[in-house]
């Protein structure tokens, strides 16, 4: 493999990092443009409107549709966040006080040990005091982490709606831009890769959809069953916290349901712990599954490809590495990458 080539491949996974980070909302309006793209050629041939009508027409038409769902569902839900938002403070000042008693508490029965088992009953305390208060700390980082993005979920979401009107009106030059970069021969490899990569790719923003809608059922019903109140403000409060980089699932519902467990509430204590395996065990299960059925490679290099990716560069690894197996194996059905190893 020439150096050439080893520079195109590392610009090109550097693209990618960015692209499912700073560019995450172009990416994502693009994948919405593609699906919008039948419906402008659509109107297109049966009312002769030129493009910029057209996709001027389906654009605003999604942005409707999107406002409408996120007005119906989200009242609710807003609903159920401010007033989570407004008792979180009191949930970490019980928690703090609980330990402060549990600490006296400790004392006092522990006074007329022998000095050697005083001072390892301290140490196991201080330990556990530790570990109480770096639980109760991450989820209170989880609910800041959440309530901090809001503004920039906002940007976002502008941004990706705007990006969705402009991808759409020049959607249909974007490949020859794209395969003009190329020399002509090599134009018909790039445009099946292209093609291939279209497909793959829509199955794997599918099954991460598929996932995270799974989680979310899973989520709350636990929580409905739980009897716990604002379900659907905090499983949704789960999903994203799953999605950001080094939280996941358990900084939610591990400090939370240990916190109640100590208080006494043993039901929802458990049960929340209980939520929080299944959980874990469930996407190990399923997820490499659902995303080597939707991209049409092996369960086994899914998971591969979700483990490596998610080690070199943390969460964004669990999307990058997979569509890093997606790229290799369209570019290998194109006729590239076919060098053999030779003994």
């Amino acid at each position: 493999m020439s150096i050439k080539t080893i520079v195109f491949i590392a610009l090109g996974l550097l693209l990618l990092y960015l692209l499912f980070t700073v560019g995450a909302p172009f990416l994502l309006a693009l994948v919405v443009a593609i699906f919008l793209e039948p419906l402008n050629q659509l109107l297109m041939k049966r009312f002769r409107i030129n493009r910029l009508v057209a996709a001027t027409v389906s654009s605003s038409l999604f942005t409707v549709i999107l406002i409408g769902l996120i007005a119906l569902l989200g009242v609710k839900v807003v609903a159920e966040l401010i007033a989570f938002f407004k008792k979180v403070p009191n949930y970490f000042e019980n928690a703090s006080t609980l330990v402060d008693d549990l600490m006296l508490r400790a004392q006092s029965a522990y006074q007329n040990f022998p000095p050697d088992a005083v001072a390892t009953l301290e140490e196991w305390l201080q330990g556990l005091t530790s570990t109480l208060t770096k639980m109760v700390g991450s989820l209170s980082n989880s609910v800041i982490a959440f309530a901090s993005s809001i503004p920039g979920m906002f940007i976002f979401f502008i941004v990706f709606l705007v990006a969705v009107y402009m991808i759409s009106f020049s959607l249909h030059t974007m490949k020859a831009t794209v395969l003009s970069l190329f020399d002509e021969k090599s134009q018909p490899q790039v445009s099946e890769v292209m093609d291939n990569l279209k497909k793959s790719i829509f199955g794997f923003l599918r099954s991460q959809f598929i996932l995270s809608a799974l989680t979310y059922i899973i989520s709350l019903i636990g929580l409905l069953v739980l009897d716990v109140k604002y379900p659907l403000a905090i499983a949704l409060l789960i999903i994203i916290v799953d999605i950001m980089p080094i939280l996941g699932t358990g900084s939610v519902l591990v400090p939370w349901g240990t916190y109640l467990l100590l208080t006494g509430n043993l039901y929802a204590g458990i049960g929340l712990i209980v939520m929080f395996l299944f959980i874990t065990v469930f996407r190990r299960i399923v997820e490499p599954k659902i995303l080597g059925d939707s991209v049409g490679i092996g369960s086994l290099s899914a998971l591969v490809s979700l483990y490596v990716g998610f080690k070199l560069v943390g969460v964004i690894g669990v999307f990058l590495g997979p569509l890093v197996v997606i790229i290799y194996m369209a570019a290998r059905k194109a006729g590239l990458f076919q060098t053999k190893i030779r003994l």
